[in-house]
This record gives C-alpha cells, sequence and structure tokens, in this order.
C-alpha cells in the first residue's frame, strides 16, 4: 500500500476542535514542522498537545500557542516560551508536568495497549498527588496511565513507500514512541526511497497512516555562543 501524499492537508481532513496530538520532537529537533504549519491554518481549537516541550515563541509548537489553539499541554519541559508562561499564569492554559521517563513510558504503553504501569519516579512529589500508590517490596510506587492520541505528528529523514522509516540521529527522541501511540500518524520526510533495508528500519511503517515529503526545513539549533570565533 502506498502511503504517500503529496498533499499534507489531505493527512487532516478528519482533524477536529478537541482533539488530541501526540507530537515527536525534542526541543526543536526531529519536529514535524510541516504538520504543525498546516494545523495552524486549519485553525482547529482547543487541542490537547502531548509533547516533550512546545517549541519556542514563533516556531514549532509555539506557533499554534501564538494562535490560542492549544487547551491542554501534558509535557516534561515548559521553559524557552515566553507565550506558554503568560498562557499559564492567566489560566487560558492547563498544564499537566510530566517526567521526561515518564512521558516517553506513557506513549510506549500507549501504543503497546498497556493501560498503565508502577513507577517510583514522582513519589512524595506534586506529580504523584491524586494517583493511586501501592507497595512492592517495601517500595511506593505510583500509577501512571498510558497515553494514546487521535493523531500522531512525527518527523524522520527517510520512508519508503510503505511507510517505513530512517531517523537522524537525535532526532529520533520521540518520534517513534509518538507515532505507536496515535490512531492515525503522519510521518513528514525528507527523503523517499524505493526501499529500505529491513534491518535498517528505525520504525516499521505498519504504524505509519501517511508519508509527506517536505523541504526546506528550518532545523534550528539551540545553543548558546560564548565566545566570537
Amino acid at each position: 500500500m502506498n502511503k504517500i501524499i503529496k498533499d499534507l492537508r489531505l493527512a487532516f481532513k478528519d482533524l477536529k476542535d478537541g482533539a488530541t496530538l501526540v507530537v515527536g520532537g525534542f526541543g526543536l529537533c526531529g519536529i514535524p514542522e510541516k504538520s504543525i504549519s498546516v494545523i495552524r491554518d486549519l485553525g482547529v481549537k482547543d487541542l490537547v498537545i502531548v509533547s516533550n516541550n512546545c517549541g519556542v515563541d514563533d516556531f514549532g509548537l509555539g506557533i499554534l500557542l501564538a494562535n490560542n489553539q492549544i487547551k491542554k499541554m501534558i509535557a516534561s519541559y515548559v521553559g524557552e516560551n515566553a507565550i506558554f508562561e503568560k498562557q499559564f499564569i492567566s489560566g487560558e492554559l492547563e498544564v499537566v508536568l510530566t517526567p521526561q521517563g515518564t512521558l516517553a513510558e506513557q506513549l510506549r504503553a500507549g501504543g503497546a495497549g498497556i493501560a498503565g504501569f508502577y513507577t517510583q519516579t514522582g513519589v512524595g512529589t506534586l506529580v504523584a498527588e491524586g494517583k493511586e500508590h501501592k507497595e512492592f517490596d517495601g517500595k511506593t510506587y505510583i500509577l501512571e496511565k498510558g497515553i494514546t492520541g487521535d493523531y500522531a505528528l512525527i518527523k524522520a529523514q527517510k520512508a519508503d513507500k510503505y511507510g517505513n522509516l530512517i531517523f537522524n540521529k537525535t532526532a529520533r527522541n520521540f518520534n517513534p514512541l509518538a507515532a505507536t501511540a496515535g490512531k492515525i500518524c503522519v510521518a513528514e520526510v525528507e527523503e523517499i526511497v524505493d526501499e529500505i533495508d529491513p534491518d535498517s528500519v528505525h520504525l516499521s511503517g505498519i504504524y505509519v497512516n501517511f508519508v509527506y515529503q517536505g523541504s526546506g526545513y528550518e532545523k534550528r539549533i539551540e545553543k548558546v555562543i560564548t565566545r566570537s570565533k
């Protein structure tokens, strides 16, 4: 089955207000920037976003915040975004701050059909409030639920027509986990090849519904310059 589409809007024709989007990326690395732009242009509202972070003010998921399209954010990092801070303080944006490893496992569990899991991470902190506690071998754990979404938005380096993917080094990050947790997975890529060797596949096409080849990616790099060259 050929999963390649020429118009990215086709992948989001059924996207509605209030949908939950699971989005790959870490910081500004490996983010599905073309899909995010299309969703901004569609103007859907009250979105629930599950992602490691929310981009910056003018790039990545930050452009959805700036357009007042996000109702709730489930993330493990919330810095580098003044709009995020403003909307959170004003009560416009609901935020669920989640330990990074827990978030990754929630996505993995959701994609694997696992309802929940117990972890020691967060015990005795605000993270544990309102959650079930249970003892195993004398140690306290809290119950965390698996996460799934209506759509998964991911970015990869290469794809074949079947949706098998290869990621570029650390740009793999949350992308494979996000892919498995979405009911509909939209993968944007930089290159489409005829065939990927099975031993080289990072994510099987079984998880991918649409493949779109983008171009002109900004690939912003977050770095601090301490001295001139």
